[in-house]
């Protein structure tokens, strides 16, 4: 049964299996969040009040298909930082020394996401650039939520990424008839878990991703 919007800190502790001081950072970026939605429109206003399942603790999920030993990782279209910073804050709590990079073109969002990567000090790179328009980019990992649809991620991974492991997508309710659709034109290999905050939607570990001829 997935999780409603009702989790506590305490519960999040045990969910996450992390430390106070983690949650505390978790709390922190949630209140900095709060604070400037108005102004730069970082989350719907519907889903405030069920930020810590809606957003934090399915942003947290993906941690589980992360290697340990990557360097980089790079967030697609970051926001609000979701998946991004909270990925960077479990990153610290499992002393993982991975830099992640927030790719994001609005400067609205960019200037809140420099301001929370300062406020937490975290191992993160804030890119105000549209990741469609750079060239050999070379991570690890990289992450795609709520940003565009599975075969646009496809191009742009393959043709702006020159070297990457692994993509994780988080998908929504039709995300196996898109994940159908993609097989007739892309050939790739992926794991899937069912998301633990939506009993519709999925997390998705992808790699080997090319174009079929």
């Amino acid at each position: 049964m997935a999780l409603n919007g009702s989790q506590n800190h305490e519960k999040l502790i045990k969910l996450l299996q992390v430390s106070r001081e983690t949650i505390n950072s978790l709390k922190i970026f949630e209140e900095l969040l709060l604070e400037n939605n108005a102004k730069f429109n970082l989350i719907g206003k519907s889903t405030e009040k069920i930020l810590k399942t809606r957003h934090i603790l399915d942003s947290a999920q993906a941690i589980d298909f992360i290697d340990k030993k990557s360097k980089i990782c790079a967030d697609l279209g970051s926001g609000a930082g979701f998946p991004g910073i909270i990925l960077s804050i479990l990153f610290r709590e499992r002393k993982y020394p991975i830099r992640m990079d927030l790719y994001d073109k609005s400067p609205k969002k960019c200037e809140f996401l420099t301001k929370v990567v300062k406020k937490l000090d975290l191992n993160v790179q804030v890119v105000e650039k549209n990741v469609l328009e750079q060239k050999n980019l070379n991570v690890d990992t990289i992450l795609a939520r709520a940003f565009k649809p599975i075969q646009s991620v496809f191009e742009i991974v393959t043709v702006n990424f020159k070297n990457f492991e692994n993509l994780i997508l988080f998908l929504g309710k039709s995300g196996k008839q898109t994940l159908l659709d993609a097989s007739k034109v892309w050939e790739f290999e992926y794991k899937e878990r069912k998301s633990i905050t939506s009993n519709d939607s999925l997390i998705l570990n992808i790699k080997k991703i090319r174009k079929k001829i």
